[in-house]
Parts: C-alpha cells; structure tokens; sequence
C-alpha cells in the first residue's frame, strides 16, 4: 500500500513506499527553483534519494527500503524551510505477495528481490493509461483474469491514425493546444494518475514496462520534439516519482530508431537514468528496424521487434543478457504486417521463444467496431492465445529453475531446453511430425510426456525409456511438444 505520510510516520513495509511530504517556499517556478532530496541509512547502506514537487507548495521524497530494520534520513534542500530535517523510520518484513523488484538472474533469466524466479509472460497495452476511467478499470480487470505479468506502456499519450487519436483528459505539462507547453512545469494531476496506474498494476503483481520515450506523436502534442536539456528535466521528475514502486522497469523509447536521435543523446539519457534511480530497476530500450547497442553496461536486457526467433540463441550469446522478444507481431487482423498473426502462430512463437531460451510480450489487434484495440487502448481481449499463453507459462514454471539451456548447434534447426541429462523440453512448432527421434542418456531412464501447446493437454506415456528412442505423436496435428525427465 503506497503510503501518504509526513515524518512521524515510523513503520513501512520492505519493497513498499516511504513518503516524506514537506512544505515549501512560495515561489515562481518551484519546478525549476527549488529542489529537495534524502539521505536514508541503514547501518553501512546509503541511499540518495531526490524529491519533486507536487503542487500546493508541497514537496514529496519517496524510498523504496530494501533491508528490514530502523531507517534514519535527513533532507538537503536549497529551500530553508526543509533543509536539515531528520526523521526515522522502521522497514517491516514483506507480506507474502511482496517479491520486491526484478532483476537479472543467472545471465539470462529473471527474479524477484526474494529470490523467486520471475518469468517473464507480457503483453502490450501502450496508451491504456490514457483512455475513460471506464476503459481504464475494464483494462485492469482483465488484466487480474489473464496471467500477463508485465505490461509496456507509454508515459506520453500516444496517437496511431484510426487506432488511437483520442485527446487524453491530462497532458503532461502546464500549457494547452492552443497556447503550447510550458515543459519547466508539470501536470502533477498527470502524474499522479500515472503513479495510480502503476500502483494497480502492483496491486495484480503486474509489472510496468515504463516507456519513457516514443515517436508515435500529433504534431499539436509535440512531446516528442522536447530538446535535450528538457527531456533530461522530464526525466529526471519522472524518475523522482516513480523509481520507488517496486514493479517498475524503464523502457528508454519505444522504436527509438524512429526518433532519429543520435547515439550520444540516448547515452546522455540512460546515464542520466543510471545517476538518478536508487534502485537500478532493468533498463532496455526496443528498436524498430535499427538495433540499439545492447552490449552498453547501462542495458540489463534485450527488448528487441523482430520476427526472426531462430536468432534468439545468437543474441543470448553476442550479449549474455536476457533476450526479450517484446514484439514479433501481434495477434490479430488488422491490414498491416505488424498485426495480424493467427491465435495458432502467436502461440508457436511464445513456445519457439521460450524453447530457444527468451521471453516473449504478447499484443493484440483485432478490428473492433469502436477502434478498441488492446495493444493501443486496453479493454477486453478477444483472441485465442492468452490461455495458452497461461497454459504455456505453467509449463516453464515446472521446468528447473537453474541450469536450462537452449539448444544451439551449426544448424539451429532444432527448438528444445534441456538441463544436462536431466530435462528436456523439445517442441516441434507447426511440423506435423508422426513421431519425435530423441536422444536420451543410455544409463538414465525417463518418463516421458507429450503436449499439445495448442489443446493444452499433458498426455503421461506409460513406459519408461532411454537412449535414442521414437515417441509417436499424434497425425497430422502440430504445436506438439515432448517433455522427458530423468528418474
């Protein structure tokens, strides 16, 4: 629970929100004018923390604490009115559906602050903050009924021809359409639906895929077109009000490419990104047709647009980060090649991902008499593939946590996980093979499973077997996978 508290407040939990709430000077610009941060200590860990203004002369500092046990902080500002107040507080043990943020786990892999593994299974939502409060609850109650547990999103409103052209009831500066912005003063009301959102995501484990930056743009908006000194202020305030939720990852642009921005001024952003999150929540950013160096210390995985899966080894392996495969497009029938893939072949990518060792983000398209699409707006879903998708990711869930590898040999024809001679996971994608010919160790012996990725069935075969064998498969039926575990 986010916590609206001045400094009396003396208890929070581990991986949740302390908030300090200060008033300020009256002044003529207080974005620009004043500024406010927290040291926080914990024994021999420091934290450097700034605030940001949040209109009504009032300042707010918000920590996310890591370590349980009594806090201590005191504040620096320019202002005197806060300069030089101290306070404790004490961080309580997590409840049990905190996991705390996610980081990089075991090179390519993900996990949660406790420990647990994370699994990434995404989807794709990009302006669902923007739309009715009804849309908005709609999106967030079918997002409690799916097993997405991350969702990219834009922090500007966005605008895609007939698909998504609404006027979103906030805009991010101070200003209006006809007299222009004022981007040394924000809309706090803006933020502070923002923040909500992102807090009810929290509320469903869901992550937040913060798009910080994107090209999709009217030109009346012009939020795009901020120069360098004015998207570093936007940043660096997004980054003050928002890097203390704990299910928050930063996605630098979508389709930065687009932008035409040179290499130097997206470097200038993710160090400023790197300075100022306390946290070092992951940090991507996600290409159009140009790709983004991702071998840069600042990226912590790969989220790439390509159809191209069988590569997936190759870029675990050029860059030893995780690889997440956040568009290979989208489920749907709209009439461009970006969105109209079938249920079937949504569902044999996701396994053609997983099984070469990645992650995968859905989205959906599906014509709609109103322009409701999900990728653009949220709403409900229509399509075929999100059970599967949950079915899919109860599969990987069972697999062994540590030590899956992807199989990746001259010819790459082949799509299977395997842990040494223990586990493997072999899946065949739309062939309609009559049988499977798999390789087992001669001295182990084997229970063997087939899986039906698209019926979502799990058949136990009765023998047991080793060395190389031929398991018959269903006729003419493909999405058929084969799991076989070592006794």
């Amino acid at each position: 629970m986010l916590l609206f508290v001045s400094i009396t407040v003396s208890a929070t939990e581990r991986w949740d929100i302390f908030e300090i709430e200060l008033k300020g000077p009256k002044t003529e610009n207080p974005f620009t004018e004043i500024w406010v941060q927290a040291e926080f200590q914990f024994k021999n860990f420091r934290y450097h923390v700034d605030g940001f203004y949040d209109g009504d002369q009032t300042y707010k500092i918000r920590f996310m604490p890591e370590h349980v046990g009594k806090w201590t902080y005191v504040i620096k500002s320019n202002s005197p009115e806060m300069n030089g107040k101290t306070g404790k507080f004490r961080c309580t043990p997590a409840t049990p559906n905190n996991h705390g943020p996610v980081s990089v786990r075991d090179t390519f892999h993900f996990k949660y602050a406790d420990g647990a593994p994370f699994y990434v299974l995404g989807t794709t939502a990009y302006a669902w903050v923007h739309q009715k409060e009804e849309r908005i609850k709609e999106t967030l109650n079918t997002l409690e009924q799916e097993a997405f547990n991350k969702i990219r999103m834009t922090v500007m409103p966005k605008y895609y021809g007939r698909y998504v052209s609404n006027e979103p009831d906030l805009y991010p500066f101070e200003g209006s359409l006809e007299s222009g912005w004022d981007r040394t003063r924000f809309n706090v009301e803006f933020f502070r639906h923002l923040e909500k959102q992102v807090g009810e995501l929290r509320k469903r484990s869901v992550e937040a895929d913060i798009i910080i930056f994107h090209p999709y743009d009217k030109d009346s908006w012009g939020f795009s077109k901020g120069t360098v000194e004015e998207n570093v202020f936007y940043l660096k305030y997004l980054v003050a009000r928002l890097a203390s939720y704990r299910n928050v990852w930063w996605s630098m642009a979508n389709e930065y490419d687009v932008m035409h921005k040179p290499e130097s001024e997206w470097e200038t952003y993710f160090k400023e990104l790197v300075a100022n999150d306390p946290y070092q929540h992951l940090k991507s950013i996600h290409n159009g047709k140009s790709w983004y160096n991702h071998s840069n210390p600042w990226i912590t995985h790969l989220s790439v647009q390509t159809p191209y899966l069988e590569k997936t080894q190759t870029w675990r392996e050029t860059y030893h980060k995780p690889v997440v495969n956040d568009e290979f497009v989208y489920e749907g029938n709209v009439p461009f090649d970006w969105g109209n893939l079938t249920p079937e072949e949504t569902v044999n990518r996701f396994w053609t991902i997983y099984c070469r060792g990645g992650y995968a983000s859905h989205g959906e398209t599906y014509v709609h008499p109103e322009n409701i699409l999900w990728w653009a707006k949220g709403g409900k879903l229509y399509g075929k593939s999100p059970k599967r998708l949950r079915f899919l990711a109860q599969i990987m869930k069972a697999a062994p946590e540590k030590g899956l590898t992807p199989i990746h040999t001259q010819w790459n024809k082949e799509t299977y996980l395997y842990k040494e001679q223990d586990y493997f996971l072999f899946y065949y994608g739309n062939s309609q093979q009559a049988s499977a010919r798999l390789k087992l160790a001669k001295d182990k012996k084997y229970s063997v499973e087939i899986i039906d990725a698209w019926n979502m069935t799990v058949e136990k075969l009765e023998d047991e077997y080793s060395g190389t064998v031929e398991i018959p498969l269903p006729q003419q039926r493909p999405y058929m996978a084969v799991r076989a575990i070592a006794k």
